[in-house]
């Protein structure tokens, strides 16, 4: 681990021990309110008792109030006491999963639900981008689930945007030093989830909006239910000056028939108006952090964030009048005061059509809000990951598909290896139909490297910081033939399915698109016999070295590499092992040209295996 990433973990842990420090001492606040509330209700009790014997039933009365206004006092200190404790706890949680992380402890890193590889993006399965030790299990820190996705879609993704990108990775540039403002709104999403994973998601949400009764059109109604109002009770003032007889009780009876048949028809306002508040109550914690957050003008972050910023649209201010109506709803509740108030004027139509119009803005601004959350959390986890590998560096995108070198890194290294055993390399692919055929023995390194190249361009096209010194890249499809399974339901063979494989490559490499092919394959044609995987991959070799791509090939065939001879894009590498005490030991260093051995038979010797000596 480098200096600089030590230095913030220990700051991190910091972070960690003052919390527990402030979480201990809150537990004991909270025992000391247990016992006092134990004391409370069975001493006051007691003393109630004393006081109805004492002086009799008024002196009772007026000591039982007191004991149960001051015991729910107590109730109410102690509640807010374990739900700082609980904060706390939370917060503690998501410091310590930040630790996890730096160190790749994969059994302290959180993980909401066993995430399966998509058949239709074998990126997924060939570069461990989902599963139990993954990139975006590493990577991912998101409540909703939507955010989750988001962010695995953009790591998956088989055909970069360079204009979303850039705009990503300024965007997880301004969030990597905002460490408090992302895990705020983690806590505050996560808390609000009352624990429950996954709870937030957008379709549920939007689901639950649309599932509410249409508004109907009450302006017309209220307004001839006002003037109608309006005129009975001018013409109630005119009778009691003596004006005019008691004409008023005709229009009060036309007005009280009209309002109450169309109360009839309204439903309850105050249960629609809990109905439409309730889940963005819950969400108002994690909306408010993006309200209080200000980013800076002209930002990218600030257009992102502009519908919590703006007076009209911010959810705080929409809150705000949702439960004024709420309030306004509520006298339906009390059904003296709402007869009053109704005789008076058409308060329900009044009520209802205010909701209507929360409702439709609600219909208009959520999605606006939903989007804005999703998208910070997806960009959040990338900037969780550049602030805690400080020494990760930001790419540079190319968009010109045309610019050489194609591909060029400096000490490139494998994002899901801890930093103690992590060897970083260079590696250039200049321009389009160059390819690299990497030999070495077992073990050596080659199908680590074809994914270190896979996943640092994933995280490049996500919009994210990378494992190296420096990389530069164009904007690739990216190709994968690494994992390579069989079906057994659809009767596809090892073998056929690697034949298919390849055939999709082949036909990629075809594609009118404005976009080369980085491709990788590991072992080609390790599915079939050593004459035909011989033949076979020097003809698909030399097909894909006159193809708009570049690619990196793996191979134990050491046949293949006099192919450099009369191909001029084919370059060599290799990795090696050493024999130490009897021990094999490698370096996972590449180095330029073909692999000088094997270590095949020497592990089937150290293993005990009858093997002849050489």
């Amino acid at each position: 681990m480098t200096p600089a990433k030590e230095s913030r973990q220990r700051a991190i842990q910091r972070q960690i021990d003052r919390v527990q420090q402030r979480e201990t001492a809150l537990q004991e606040v909270s025992s000391r309110f247990t016992w006092a509330r134990l004391i409370a209700f069975i001493g006051g009790g007691g003393l109630t008792v004393l006081v109805l014997v004492l002086a009799g039933i008024w002196a009772w009365l007026a000591a039982t109030v007191v004991w149960l206004v001051g015991f729910a006092a107590l109730t109410r200190a102690h509640g807010r006491v374990n739900r700082t404790i609980a904060r706390y706890a939370a917060w503690r949680a998501i410091k310590a999963a930040h630790i996890a992380r730096m160190n790749l402890d994969w059994e302290h890193i959180p993980s909401a639900r066993a995430i399966l590889p998509r058949d239709d993006r074998p990126v997924e399965r060939d570069l461990d981008l989902v599963g139990e030790h993954s990139l975006y299990r590493l990577l991912d820190t998101a409540a909703s689930r939507d955010g989750s996705q988001r962010l695995r879609d953009w790591l998956s993704t088989d055909t970069p945007d360079p204009a979303r990108i850039a705009r990503r990775q300024t965007m997880v540039r301004e969030l990597a030093p905002l460490a408090l403002f992302r895990d705020k709104l983690r806590l505050d999403a996560g808390f609000a989830s009352g624990g429950m994973p996954w709870r937030w998601e957008g379709k549920a949400l939007l689901g639950w909006l649309g599932a509410l009764e249409p508004p109907r059109p009450l302006a017309r109604l209220a307004v001839v239910l006002t003037v109608l109002a309006l005129i009975d009770a001018a013409l109630f003032a005119l009778n009691m000056v003596g004006v005019l007889p008691p004409v008023w009780g005709l229009t009060f009876v036309v007005y009280a028939a009209i309002y109450f048949w169309s109360v009839r028809g309204l439903g309850d306002p105050f249960g629609k108006a809990y109905a439409l508040s309730d889940p963005l109550t819950d969400l108002r914690g994690a909306f408010a952090v993006v309200e209080g957050y200000h980013p800076v003008k002209g930002s990218a972050l600030a257009d992102l964030c502009a519908p919590f910023h703006e007076a009209e649209t911010r959810p705080s201010a929409q809150l705000r009048r949702l439960t004024r109506v709420l309030s306004a709803a509520s006298v339906r509740h009390n059904p003296l005061l709402w007869m009053i108030v109704s005789t008076i004027m058409p308060w329900d139509v009044y009520v209802v059509e205010l909701l209507n119009r929360r409702q439709a803005a609600l219909n208009a601004l959520l999605p606006r809000w939903l989007d804005v959350w999703f998208e910070l959390e997806a960009l959040g986890g990338l900037a969780n990951f550049a602030y805690l590998n400080p020494d990760a560096t930001f790419p540079a995108l190319n968009d010109d598909p045309g610019a050489i070198p194609a591909f060029e890194a400096r000490a490139l290294g494998h994002p899901l290896i801890p930093d103690a055993t992590r060897v970083c390399n260079d590696f250039t692919l200049a321009a389009p139909g160059d390819l690299a055929l990497i030999t070495g023995s077992n073990m050596a390194g080659k199908s680590t490297f074809l994914r270190t190249l896979g996943l640092n361009l994933c995280l490049t096209y996500a919009g994210g910081s990378v494992v190296a010194a420096s990389l530069h890249t164009v904007p690739f499809r990216l190709y994968t033939c690494i994992r390579i399974t069989d079906s057994v339901t659809d009767g596809i063979s090892y073998f056929y399915a690697e034949v298919k494989c390849l055939r999709g490559l082949l036909d990629a490499l075809d594609a009118d698109h404005p976009y080369p092919v980085f491709y990788l394959i590991d072992e080609i044609f390790r599915g079939t016999n050593n004459r035909e995987r011989l033949t076979g991959s020097r003809s698909l070799i030399g097909a894909l070295g006159g193809k708009r791509g570049v690619g990196v090939i793996s191979t134990h065939d050491l046949e293949l590499v006099t192919l450099s001879e009369t191909l001029p894009t084919l370059k060599n590498y290799h990795f090696t092992e050493h024999i130490e005490d009897g021990r094999m030991t490698f370096d996972y260093t590449l180095r330029p040209g073909p692999s000088p051995s094997t270590n095949a038979l020497t592990i089937m010797r150290m293993e005990g295996l009858p093997v002849p000596a050489e």
